[in-house]
């Protein structure tokens, strides 16, 4: 098969690389990113094509790139920068918009989405959802707003189209983490000042005793993508592990003491310290922590045949693991995390919060 993947060289991306590799199908691999990595490990058996999808011409850019692919495989987001959320739109939604069109002009056989449960509304917290659940975000999270707007711009196309419309599935995964996307995980959240094996020696989780989030490791979101591509499934598919992670299961993973701060009071301490500067996550995140709902999976277990072969703290313990190793890979967004490079980028680029490359 023919697989074109935007954001190849990502968390997801280099797992799913490492899962159609693995495979031996031969598959012919093309990966669409901002800055093709170095052609070692798995990122040596890709076509690269350097795009930035929030360009005005990303769709005519993309549609010679999609001609004969058999499907399509759309992971490419944005992160950072938290401070230019009209960057970020164009990134996600924009980015999901030219995807959309250069694949419906290409004719691809396949497209398949990366949503997440931040697409989802809010109201449930705690409880099990399946894929009806609406699709309306949480309003004061950019990055979830965007997630929902990408599905809407899904279903309008699937609407106009109607039998004329290519096959379209989508993925709404758990938070994803692994090992080796330490370094790329705390570069988007931690400050430059702040050494990564410093947090695996925290001796406080100061946390809500609320929190139950969905998780899932990265492999496990690729085995689903793998499972999607191959059936050429449509329709969505939730994806998280079990148990959901817990206040408890992260002082677990971090031998730490559990200390019960209310989300709102956490809310406003990362807000301030975010406006601030002193830290690079906006209260969003943490929003979308104490608001997403639980993933009822059995649509992904019955139709692709999908379980998750990392609980969820495993995966939890498995990415910390990796933090206090300083994990990486060859790919930009997953290199090793230099507090000297992250403090004289952010003297002479700008901080990691508005400058469009982290």
């Amino acid at each position: 098969m023919r697989i074109v993947i935007t954001g190849a060289s990502g968390n997801v991306g280099t797992a799913l690389l490492r899962r159609l590799i693995g495979t031996g199908d031969g598959h012919d691999l093309v990966g669409i990113v901002r800055r093709p990595p170095p052609a070692e490990g798995v990122y040596r058996e890709v076509t690269w094509h350097a795009t930035d999808l929030a360009d005005a011409d990303a769709q005519d850019r993309l549609r010679p790139i999609f001609e004969g692919a058999d499907a399509v495989v759309h992971l490419a987001w944005g992160f950072q920068p938290t401070r230019n959320t009209e960057y970020l739109t164009r990134v996600g939604v924009g980015g999901t918009r030219a995807v959309l069109g250069a694949a419906h002009a290409a004719a691809v056989g396949h497209l398949v989405h990366m949503s997440s449960v931040g697409a989802y509304a809010p109201g449930r917290y705690g409880d099990y959802v399946n894929e009806d659940w609406p699709t309306l975000g949480i309003r004061t999270s950019p990055y979830s707003r965007d997630k929902s707007r990408a599905e809407s711009l899904l279903d309008e196309y699937l609407d106009e189209q109607g039998n004329a419309a290519i096959p379209v599935a989508r993925l709404r995964p758990g938070f994803i983490v692994q090992r080796d996307a330490a370094s790329g995980l705390m570069r988007y959240a931690l400050p430059g000042y702040v050494p990564m094996p410093v947090v695996p020696l925290l001796p406080i989780v100061p946390l809500d005793r609320r929190l139950c989030i969905p998780l899932v490791h990265a492999d496990d979101v690729a085995a689903a993508l793998v499972a999607i591509v191959h059936r050429c499934a449509v329709g969505p598919f939730n994806v998280a592990a079990e148990l959901p992670v817990r206040r408890a299961d992260v002082a677990e993973v971090l031998n730490a003491r559990q200390i019960h701060v209310p989300s709102q009071i956490l809310g406003t301490l990362v807000d301030l310290t975010w406006r601030a500067r002193l830290q690079p996550i906006d209260r969003g995140w943490l929003d979308m922590a104490f608001s997403v709902p639980l993933l009822d999976c059995a649509r992904a277990e019955k139709e692709l045949g999908w379980q998750p072969t990392w609980s969820s703290v495993a995966a939890l313990a498995d990415v910390i693991d990796g933090v206090a190793r300083q994990a990486s890979t060859e790919s930009p967004p997953l290199r090793p995390r230099s507090m000297l490079e992250q403090l004289r980028r952010d003297l002479t680029e700008g901080l990691m919060t508005t400058r469009h490359l982290p």
